[in-house]
């Protein structure tokens, strides 16, 4: 009976059942095999609520659908060309450091395309990029800020973890802070490949960019956000919950009551959409967090690991094994379902080899945002490829330089883990 329920388990995946029922299948069928009661499912997915950091989601959320549908975009695109744009390739440094904050907050790579990429594609031309050059530069930067605070992919990373009751224990302000010179390595390697590649583009005359006087004046409400949250989040002051929460208040008083840019009629269409969004992550981590302990209990990861083990013994081995597992995954499968799906398996077999969770979330994260736009099916590709009329073969040639350097950057943040735990190791 073990192996119909098996078989009917792939059956739905095969047939496009949601995520969420797929994995409660899953764990419905191994907990009745294993001839524990189905009651403890439903305990399972109950626990969910005591999660300290649960608030943050929906509260995180919320204020990235707000800043996507606002004009914040073009504030930020402003203020970055008149700070940055005197540097060499000034206008690709504008592209890196607006996308990876603007991903940070809204959480959604494609949105930062379709909002970012509009307003820097025909821009980068006019600078003396490439039109291939200036698709590969749009299309990767969009999944830049996977790695920054408050980026609900980390979020959901610690929350899983946090739910298995590890040896190792750390918070979710630790991964926010270790994932600051990762995300800043791929910033800076990606800079540099641009100033060498495209030497004579990409700085702004001094005649085109905006004056810092009125950059700074049209984000004049908005700059304190990051300043004060960001900076309460990673000094400790806040909880992650309660920064999610002057997040969402905050974005709220200053898209909707000052600059006045969304009606209360798009507010309640915003609002709908994200918790549409959230109620299907929680739905996804609450049938996860059941199936994480028929793992646990079956001692799938332990076995898992022998197994491995009789084929890697060596961590660096491993690590690269893991990394092109990762690779796959992330161009074929959204970063929740990975998330959910690989967390539970590869955690406990990655800390017996030595590898602490916290620079696994960033070696995991940093593949996931790298998958985005992996040929032949990274989703990223095909946002790109529809918002820029373009066909995806191109964007494929397009993307492969910039995928070379964020390897690089990927093979420093795998092998070096002092990037990623030198914050939380003092």
């Amino acid at each position: 009976m073990g192996s119909v329920g098996a078989t009917l388990v792939a059956i739905l995946a095969l047939v496009g059942a949601p995520l969420a029922v797929v994995i409660l299948a899953a764990a419905m069928l191994g907990f009745w095999v294993s001839d524990i009661p189905l009651t403890v499912v439903a305990i399972e997915m109950y626990r969910i609520v005591e999660t300290p950091m649960l608030l943050a989601l929906p509260l995180f959320t919320f204020a990235g659908y707000v800043l996507a549908e606002s004009q914040m975009s073009s504030r930020m695109v402003a203020l970055t060309s008149a700070t940055l744009g005197w540097l060499p390739g000034g206008l690709a440094v504008v592209a890196f450091v607006t996308c990876a904050f603007f991903t940070a907050f809204t959480g959604a790579s494609g949105v930062t395309i379709v909002a970012i990429g509009a307003l820097l594609y025909p821009a980068l031309q006019q600078g003396g990029y490439t039109e291939r050059f200036s698709l590969g530069l749009v299309t990767t930067s969009g999944s830049l800020g996977l790695l920054l605070a408050p980026s609900l992919p980390l979020i959901l990373y610690g929350v899983l973890v946090q739910q298995m009751d590890l040896p190792v224990q750390f918070t979710i302000q630790d991964l926010f802070l270790a994932g600051l010179m990762p995300a800043g390595l791929m910033i800076v390697l990606l800079t540099l490949y641009t100033v060498f590649t495209q030497p004579s583009a990409g700085t702004i005359a001094k005649a085109d960019r905006p004056s810092v006087r009125s950059a700074l004046w049209a984000m004049r409400w908005e700059l304190p956000l990051p300043v004060v949250v960001l900076g309460g989040i990673y000094s400790g002051f806040f909880a992650v919950s309660e920064a999610a929460a002057i997040t969402a208040l905050y974005v709220l008083v200053v898209e909707v009551g000052l600059y006045r840019e969304i009606s209360g009629q798009a507010l309640l269409r915003i609002t709908r959409d994200a918790m549409m969004m959230v109620g299907g992550i929680l739905l996804i981590l609450a049938v996860s967090l059941a199936f994480t302990n028929f793992l646990v209990d079956a001692e799938v990861p332990q076995w898992l690991f022998e197994r491995i083990q009789a084929v890697v013994t060596n961590p660096l081995t491993f690590l690269l094994l893991l990394n092109l597992i990762l690779l796959m995954l992330g161009a074929i499968l959204d970063i929740f379902s990975a998330l959910v799906i690989m967390t539970p398996l590869i955690v406990p077999v990655a800390m017996q080899f030595g590898i602490h969770p916290v620079h696994l979330g960033i070696i995991f994260l940093a593949n996931m945002q790298i998958g985005y736009f992996t040929p032949p099916v990274g989703m990223n590709l095909f946002i790109a490829s529809y918002r820029f009329k373009k066909p995806v073969s191109e964007l494929y040639a397009a993307t492969l330089p910039f995928m070379a350097v964020l390897m690089l950057a990927l093979a420093l943040i795998t092998y070096v883990p002092w990037l990623s735990l030198a914050w939380i190791e003092r």
